[in-house]
């Protein structure tokens, strides 16, 4: 049961020291009532089962155009546990309606349902007793800040900071014991703060969030608040929480198909703790799964997806890049289907992503012997992916973020998020031009992808891992913000080697000039001027020297007018671009990214 005893509505409005005080000023409907024997006290909900409760004053709050559109409230509440737990807590609201007809009982607080708003247009902060998996809940016991849907933007456990302590003090909300909340907005800045009955005000806030614009979410300076409760079944929400979408033409993948209830006991619910990060399509969770007589470590991708239209053959590739076989590719174990979500089973990579490694100054820097180990791994890799297996695959997202690292700190490349398969002797059937700026050879828009654009993209790695930066950098000077300019600067200077990453110590001049000279020539502006992915892993292993090329020879540090402007514009270090695709290109969502990303 919920009770809220006491509201307080700053903007020049509103003090009810209990809510018996409000007589006919609240509009109040399905299971709320004001207890005429408590005291004065509102209770949103009951022990009944699957119903909702929403309290709110009937005038909206009007501001002028020449107001800010600001308020602070305060209010006591209790949230009482009745026999087994089913409720999901309650929710304080702001709202451009008071009409939530269309909102569900089950984990949506009586304000939302599985799509979002009904009224796309809502403001609740959450005290939620409930962990919904599929909301990303982080615990049974937080406080949330929702804007038009019941995933929160910004959470937090239940707890008040003790200015006495110094600390946080956790709090259960299903105590039963009076809670206070204030909630506090200012120019796109919302402040939730709680703290037991006989507390002060604490010093500081428990969650708060600076992106929040009220007057775009209401779309317009005027708002109805209140307050809202449901107690949707939570057993019958765990029958559906494992539900899948199995399909007969799938029965052929079966060995590669997880059950999602085994995929959510191995994530411990998809727990924030077991979070690893986010990858191009989605977010990447840590789990372990028992085989044979052992634990395997994995990592879970969640990837959303969109309709059923073009499925069949999309799980057909993604279980085609299951049969790859190369050491230096992050192995795709499985997959799960459900309704709007695709769950990628891959191998779980220890030490993360190798931008860590390169970008990040408080780790210590890759030696140079391994920085060309990882560079021998990932093109022996693309050598693979475009002449041995079974199709030709185009990775088309080939940079340091998209290359993990297992326990030996051998390279591994992951993410297939925009990988694109064909059979050979054929022409890729895509003219989508997909990629990172930076690393998209300029042909991408005219001609598509191709083994050559992969290439292109390699040569800007070679010259990323060896400099240490990312391919732009719009806080350099105009001489040093492409890479692949400044590097054939250096080398017209005759100084190559000025061009290497400042944190390298112990190295090899001449294989740091072999990498740097090789980087120019996979990136040369003729895709006719690159060399293969066969070759490239010939000249890094010293296997085949480098054909004679100068810094003058046509092509060879040369960037595109338009990359130029594109990336001076965006004055970002990196993009991910895409254009529609044809209907018989379809993107591989095999993606194992996580740590910082792009």
């Amino acid at each position: 049961m919920i009770f809220c005893v006491c509201l307080s509505f700053q903007q020049d409005r509103f003090v009810y020291n209990n809510f018996g005080q409000a007589g006919n000023d609240l509009h109040i409907d399905g299971s709320a009532k004001i207890l005429p024997h408590g005291g004065g006290a509102l209770e949103l909900t009951n022990a009944t089962l699957r119903q909702m409760g929403h309290a709110f004053y009937k005038q909206p709050i009007e501001f002028k155009p020449s107001e800010p559109v600001s308020f602070s409230t305060h209010f006591v509440c209790a949230l009482v546990r009745v026999g087994a737990p089913s409720g999901h807590g309650m929710a304080f609201v702001v709202s451009h309606s008071t009409d939530f007809s269309g909102a569900e009982p089950t984990r949506f607080f009586g304000i939302f349902n599985s799509n979002g708003s009904t009224s796309t247009r809502v403001l609740a902060i959450e005290l939620d007793i409930s962990l919904a998996a599929e909301l990303k809940d982080i615990s049974d016991n937080h406080v949330g800040i929702d804007v038009n849907s019941a995933m929160s933007l910004e959470s937090a456990n239940a707890s008040y900071f003790s200015d006495k302590k110094g600390e946080n003090q956790s709090i259960d909300l299903l105590s039963g014991k009076p809670l206070q909340v204030w909630v506090d907005y200012e120019g796109t800045t919302l402040k939730v703060t709680i703290a037991p009955l006989k507390n002060k005000k604490p010093s500081r806030p428990l969650v708060s969030s600076t992106v929040i614009n009220l007057t775009e979410i209401l779309q317009s300076r005027r708002m109805f608040v209140g307050f809202s409760g449901a107690t949707g079944s939570i057993m019958s929400y765990q029958r559906n929480l494992y539900a899948e979408v199995r399909e007969e033409w799938e029965k052929e993948y079966g060995p590669l198909r997880y059950s999602y209830k085994s995929l959510y006991k191995a994530t411990k619910g998809f727990s924030r703790n077991e979070f690893l990060g986010r990858g191009g399509f989605g977010e990447v969770f840590k789990g372990t799964l028992p085989r044979s007589r052992e634990l395997r470590e994995v990592a879970v991708k969640r990837v959303s997806h969109d309709g059923e239209q073009g499925m069949k053959q999309f799980v057909a590739e993604i279980v085609s890049m299951g049969s790859l076989n190369h050491r230096s590719l992050v192995p795709l174990i499985g997959y799960c289907r459900r309704k709007h979500e695709l769950l990628l089973v891959s191998e779980y990579m220890p030490n993360g992503s190798l931008d860590l490694y390169l970008f990040n100054l408080d780790r210590s820097p890759l030696p140079w012997w391994r920085r060309l180990a990882i560079l021998q791994d990932i093109a022996s890799a693309l050598s693979y992916l475009h002449t041995e297996a079974d199709q030709v695959v185009i990775h088309r997202d080939i940079k340091a973020s998209n290359v993990m690292l297992d326990a030996e700190f051998n390279g591994r490349l992951g993410d297939f998020g925009m990988s694109r398969l064909y059979d050979r002797g054929t022409d890729p059937t895509t003219t989508a031009a997909v990629g990172t700026l930076g690393y998209m050879a300029p042909e991408l828009t005219t001609m598509g992808p191709s083994t050559a654009t992969d290439v292109y993209a390699f040569g800007v790695f070679l010259l990323e891992v060896a400099c240490g930066r990312r391919p732009i950098e719009p806080s350099l000077s105009a001489t040093k913000r492409f890479l692949v300019k400044w590097v054939c600067e250096c080398w017209k200077r005759s100084s190559l080697i000025d061009a290497k990453d400042p944190r390298l110590t112990e190295f090899s001049s001449l294989e740091v000039e072999k990498v740097l000279k090789l980087g120019l020539l996979c990136a040369n502006l003729a895709p006719d001027g690159r060399p293969t992915m066969e070759q490239v892993v010939q000249y890094l292993n010293g296997n085949l020297a480098l054909p004679e090329f100068w810094p003058h020879s046509p092509g060879i540090g040369v960037l595109t007018p338009m990359a130029l402007s594109s990336a001076a514009q965006l004055m970002i270090p990196s993009l991910s671009l895409s254009s529609s695709s044809s209907n018989n290109s379809m993107f591989i969502t095999h993606s194992v990214l996580y740590g910082s990303g792009r």
